[in-house]
């Protein structure tokens, strides 16, 4: 019997046992059976073993798959109904995912039905409650309301430690969520984004896709939108709204009946009642106001049976529900005015109403799922997707329009659309979470459309001369010049310039695209063209409203587009004289003196003036015709077709002309002067008469300097510049005559104008150029 005894005491015990009785039961056992402990201890050590090594491999594999902690936040009850399917998706898979909950916003207002309470009755743990919300219903509670949250979360999500944020919609609390989860570094799943619709509700809705690192959402045009937006797409996911997942399944519940009655009593019958929902528009409050004043007495007037919910917590909502206390609405037998009905129960109402009117996204969103009859009231929904159920009332201005459309909706039924999901938006949702590789960077990336590269700055491009493109169309030539940023004449080309317009037009072309490949061995970087012409031109347009009779087929030309067009780069274009005025500025004489004016005299008489640093164009853009000037009435004729102007006596086609006089009465030939038959006679056969004697044509020169001289005197007394600038071939001829003249003739305080000759060569060609150096901005490297 010891033996027996012994062996199952032995046996049942575990080594540690056996060491512990050791005095008793060691000895007899070792006397009785020497090697039985021995395998005993063996097989013990085996078994402990391998428990370890079980332990170890499952810490292993539960280190290789972590669940993904989802946070799950909603502010409403609107937001809850999509999100709950969620929510109870990732709770039936808890070996996958841990799941809070935190709650915010409205659901915690008495008001709006303390909505938090079906979420408990849900079952689901809610691991934080915010008190949010800032009462008074106006724009700037609802700024207050985004702050007070901004200032809560971060306590709550630094608490949780998420590994992702579930977001809904386009409401500002979620604004706020989205802020603080993605300045804490915590990737957000964004519901719904790329949606379209009025208020200020888009903006919100875009501003989150963008903080968003992941997108759910429920249309092809919506993906669409979001793809354009810049988003990647390998994180935007097409899954239909998870409130379809809901919505579609109970869509035949038997008990819909009681539902109806349990909200609207027991005399109401199917498809015979409505279901009003109208929220304020933020952007437009007393408009929306105004419609929902319009509806209730529309509907009133119906006299059906009616639902009506309390609106949201927007700014207006306050108003909205004083109107409905207003007329009565909670009292009225007709009407049965509710804060808060479950979703499973709002979705029976809406599938067996005989219309719903208001401007809640359920009507153009979960209606249609049913086809029940919508009427859409003013903006809120407006760029949504719709079925044909919708009937839009966008200016409901009225209470006979509303009441005329719900004459027209009223009891219709139409063909179920699934625009906004099939019922499987939660398994896609989750698929799509269990792919999230949470060791990639968190940073997100933007899907840029393709542009041209931008040169990176090197050695060569700050060696470079910064050059404008110069262009000037005279009466007889064309030239094309670059000039560098210093008012050095880098390369010039110069052609006859054509009599016609497309034959003068692709010369300038041809010219500027020669210039243009001379520049890029020059090491000239060109920053844009500018033109200098004869006539009237408007700057501010590039064209050339009308010219001198030196250059025919020139109006109405726009010079800037084709040029531009050709050469991808800024054009400006001016008169001659302006550039002139222009180029003293920027080179010359001008430059640092805050009012002058520049005569310049050549084959005609014109200039510019600067006046406190800028230059005068006219309402007209005829200021500064220095050369139409009058300075006799019965004196020869001008271009102009008038008579007496400064060009008419001092021009080089003035002088020309009188010198021809001289010539056919034999006038001009003198001693030292030669003519040969075949030259043409011009201005300089006049001036070198002159020089040599000839009384006539020193008689003609000095009435040309006179009329000159009485013309910058008259705008010297007009302007009052401290300084003349005159310019042209024959600004050395008249510069002392001008100045004797001015002393002599001019008012006491104009004398002290100072007049001088332009060194410049080239003044057209650098006004032009001035053009472009002064106004182009050097590109961004």
């Amino acid at each position: 019997m010891w033996y027996a005894v012994e062996v199952c005491i032995l046996v049942r015990c575990t080594t540690k046992d056996i060491r512990q009785r050791g005095n008793i039961v060691i000895p007899l056992f070792h006397s009785m059976m020497p090697n039985r402990l021995k395998s005993e201890e063996l097989y013990y050590k085996r078994m402990q073993s391998r428990e370890k090594k079980k332990r170890e491999k499952m810490d292993n594999l539960n280190q290789c798959k972590k669940r993904l902690r989802v946070c799950v936040a909603t502010c409403n009850r609107a937001d809850y109904s999509k999100l709950a399917p969620i929510m109870f998706g990732i709770k039936s898979h808890p070996d996958d995912y841990d799941l809070d909950v935190v709650v915010l916003g409205s659901h915690l207002i008495d008001d709006y039905g303390n909505t938090f309470r079906m979420i408990e009755q849900d079952d689901f743990d809610i691991s934080s409650k915010l008190h949010t919300i800032v009462r008074g219903e106006d724009e700037a509670a609802m700024v207050e309301s985004v702050g007070l949250a901004l200032v809560k979360l971060p306590d709550v999500l630094q608490r949780l430690r998420p590994d992702i944020v579930v977001i809904h919609g386009d409401r500002f609390d979620a604004l706020a969520l989205a802020t603080s989860a993605a300045l804490m570094n915590i990737r957000i799943l964004h519901l719904e984004g790329g949606e379209v619709s009025g208020t200020i509700d888009d903006s919100i809705r875009h501003a989150i896709s963008k903080l968003a690192h992941y997108h759910a959402c429920c249309t092809r045009r919506a993906e669409q939108h979001l793809i354009s937006m810049c988003e990647d797409h390998s994180r935007i996911l097409l899954t239909g709204c998870p409130s379809y997942d809901k919505l579609l399944s109970p869509h035949n519940r038997e008990d819909y009946l009681d539902i109806i009655k349990s909200w609207l009593g027991d005399n109401v019958k199917d498809h015979d009642y409505i279901v009003a929902l109208q929220h304020p528009v933020t952007t437009d409050i007393q408009h929306s106001i105004k419609i929902y004043g319009l509806m209730l007495d529309a509907l009133i007037s119906f006299n059906k049976r009616t639902l009506i919910l309390f609106p949201n917590i927007d700014a207006g909502s306050k108003e909205m529900v004083r109107v409905m206390r207003k007329k009565g609405i909670e009292t009225h037998p007709n009407f049965q005015a509710v804060k808060h009905i479950p979703f499973e129960q709002f979705i029976q109402l809406v599938c067996h109403a005989g219309c719903m009117i208001g401007n809640s996204s359920c009507g153009v969103r979960e209606a249609g799922a049913f086809g029940t009859p919508v009427i859409n009231l003013g903006t809120r929904q407006t760029g949504r997707e719709t079925g044909e159920n919708v009937l839009h009332v966008r200016d409901a201005d009225s209470h006979s329009k509303i009441y005329h459309a719900l004459q027209l909706q009223f009891g219709k039924r139409y063909p179920c659309s699934k625009i906004y999901g099939d019922g499987n938006a939660v398994p896609r949702i989750l698929k799509f979470l269990q792919s999230i590789d949470l060791s990639k960077p968190l940073q997100k990336t933007f899907c840029f459309p393709l542009v041209k590269d931008s040169i990176s700055q090197d050695i060569d491009h700050i060696l470079e001369k910064q050059s404008a493109l110069a262009v000037d169309l005279g009466g007889t030539n064309l030239r094309v010049a670059i000039v560098c940023s210093q008012g050095i004449v880098v390369k010039k080309y110069t052609q006859p310039n054509p009599k016609t317009f497309e034959p003068r037009m692709q010369l300038i072309l041809k010219m500027c695209e020669h210039a243009m490949q001379d520049a890029v061995s020059l090491n000239c970087r060109i920053l844009g063209v500018g033109v200098s012409t004869g006539g009237r031109v408007n700057p501010q347009e590039g064209v050339v409203l009308d010219s001198t009779k030196l250059i025919q087929e020139w109006t109405s030309v726009d010079l800037r587009t084709p040029i531009s067009d050709a050469f991808h780069l800024p054009v400006w274009v001016d008169n001659d004289g302006n550039c002139a005025a222009l180029a003293e500025r920027k080179f010359g004489h001008g430059k640092g003196v805050e009012n002058f004016v520049t005569v310049i005299t050549g084959t005609g008489i014109g200039g510019g003036i600067i006046q406190h640093n800028e230059l005068i164009h006219g309402s007209t853009f005829c200021g500064a015709e220095l050369g139409h000037i009058m300075v006799s009435l019965d004196g020869p004729e001008c271009s102009c077709g008038s008579r007496g102007c400064i060009e008419a006596y001092a021009s080089g086609l003035a002088l020309q002309r009188e010198a021809k006089k001289m010539n056919d009465d034999e006038l001009l030939k003198g001693e030292g002067l030669v003519l040969k038959r075949s030259e043409p006679i011009t201005a300089a056969h006049l001036i070198s008469a002159a020089k040599l004697g000839n009384a006539k044509a020193v008689a003609i020169l000095n009435k040309a300097s006179t009329a000159l001289g009485v013309g910058i005197i008259n705008i010297m007394h007009t302007l009052n510049p401290s300084l003349v600038i005159l310019s042209g071939v024959l600004a050395s001829i008249y510069e002392e005559p001008v100045k004797h003249l001015i002393a002599s003739k001019a008012l006491l305080p104009a004398q002290s104008t100072k007049v001088v000759t332009s060194d410049l060569e080239e003044p057209a060609l650098l006004g032009a150029a001035s053009m472009v150096l002064d106004y182009a901005t050097r590109r961004t490297y």
